[in-house]
């Protein structure tokens, strides 16, 4: 079994084509949020003047919302929204954000 025939089943998709967007929609979020992340910076005024080290935690800081929103925008964009949604809400709740909470 390949490793992307292995990445079907783990995220129970059939489709070649499904497996394709996907793999685009994480490639370009990535790509997305590092390059939104840069102007926000500038907006709450953080730079490398701070620290090397406070400056790239707060960027990390800044960086992951950002992703994380950005997942879904670019998921709902390539058709890949209840993918990517679902995978959002697993990654929270790992987080101790639970989305489906109280929905019982």
């Amino acid at each position: 079994m390949s490793f992307f025939d292995k990445l079907k089943v783990r995220w129970k998709i059939t489709s070649n084509w499904q497996l394709i967007m996907i793999l685009i929609g994480f490639s370009i979020t990535g790509s997305l949020s590092a390059w939104v992340t840069a102007p926000l910076m500038k907006i709450f005024g953080i730079n490398k003047e701070m620290g090397l080290f406070l400056y790239w935690v707060l960027r990390i800081l800044i960086l992951f919302p950002t992703y994380q929103v950005l997942l879904v925008v670019v998921g709902t964009l390539i058709g890949q929204h209840t993918f990517f949604w679902n995978f959002e809400k697993k990654m929270l709740k790992r987080f101790g954000l639970d989305l489906d909470k109280g929905k019982e």
